[in-house]
């Protein structure tokens, strides 16, 4: 967690900014921090990593492009040293992967403290806007990042018909309503991009979960049927992994690239329902393997089946990500099967 002087130290940068950038990952906690923080006085411009997990060189040109004088790093595990000492600006980076060295930026992690601590970045962001009006947003990003905030309950009372009581995580994301502000941060970002762009932009507008579920505005509607299209989808390739389950440790999936992206998500669920296996959610994708991985202790596991694997992987405890060369997939999910044994 921030502290309070650390929060407050956060919010005078925020307030004081006329032109921000925010860039921040493309998952529900990175969206989540997002339109919390940008919420507090809605200025400036943000940039989502989907194809990388590293602020590096290759966005100084639209730093230069967007001119912001203060920028915002959130959710993001990496950066490159060479990027903080070109951009000239003030960064201020929020995160909760492993701590980083990187001079010239003022870091905020609460695992330099704590190496076990898991905070979600929404958390952070909430802890810093305070803003009661946008704490279904900082529900929503928690929750899509596996964490149960300590103000769930005063949202219930804020929002009845979302949660009736505050229950395990599995139960509450997929087995109650409540589960799909957390679908809803993750699913706006898929599709074309500039109906990602529209809908991130119509986000930072919505008053309440209310306004879009139950369609009380024409901003609402939008996000709603959006949602609700690519929800089907992800139900009907979920129905499919399903099938995947049996009596052994490890659930594998694998789903074409042709499709839309649910790997995180898919192996969420599985996981979810399946607390006692281990899940892997691959895609194949020119020549390379993505998946997802879930399970008691699997970063350990991963790192133990990458030995001898052309490809990398990292992440937390029990949800990290690998990315493998297909010429050493079969290998990989060998050595992964006797690492779990």
């Amino acid at each position: 967690m921030l502290t309070q002087k650390e929060a407050e130290y956060l919010r005078k940068e925020l307030d004081t900014a006329r032109n921000p950038l925010f860039l921040h990952d493309a998952d529900g906690d990175g969206l989540g921090a997002y339109l919390v923080l940008y919420r507090i006085n809605k200025e400036g411009k943000h940039i989502a990593l989907t194809k990388t997990s590293c602020v590096g060189v290759q966005f100084l040109r639209k730093v230069e492009e967007i001119n912001p004088d203060k920028i915002f790093v959130l959710d993001v595990p990496l950066m490159e040293q060479e990027f903080a000492d070109k951009v000239n600006r003030p960064i201020f980076w929020i995160d909760h992967h492993p701590p980083q060295d990187i001079k010239k930026v003022k870091y905020y992690n609460p695992r330099i403290k704590d190496p076990e601590a898991y905070i979600p970045t929404t958390m952070m962001a909430y802890q810093i806007s305070q803003k009661p009006e946008d704490m279904w947003l900082a529900v929503a990003g928690c929750l899509a990042d596996h964490y149960k905030p300590d103000f769930l309950n005063e949202f219930i009372k804020l929002h009845p018909g979302w949660l009736d009581k505050e229950e395990d995580l599995p139960t509450m994301l997929f087995k109650r309503q409540i589960g799909k502000l957390a679908k809803l941060l993750f699913f706006i970002q898929k599709g074309p991009s500039s109906e990602v762009r529209k809908s991130v932009k119509i986000l930072t507008k919505i008053s309440s979960p209310d306004e879009i579920f139950k369609e009380e505005t024409p901003a609402g509607k939008f996000i709603h049927k959006r949602f609700k299209k690519i929800d089907e989808m992800f139900e009907e390739l979920l129905k499919t992994a399903k099938k995947s389950v049996s009596r052994s440790k490890l659930i594998l999936f694998f789903y074409t690239e042709q499709q839309w992206s649910f790997t995180a998500n898919l192996a969420n669920e599985l996981f979810g329902l399946n607390p006692t296996k281990y899940v892997i959610i691959a895609r194949k994708k020119d020549g390379w393997v993505k998946c997802s991985l879930r399970g008691d202790n699997v970063l350990i596991y991963l790192k133990e089946a990458l030995q001898g694997i052309d490809g990398s992987g990292g992440g937390h405890p029990v949800s990290c990500g690998a990315v493998i060369n297909e010429k050493d997939w079969d290998r990989f999910i060998t050595n992964f099967k006797l690492a779990i044994k």
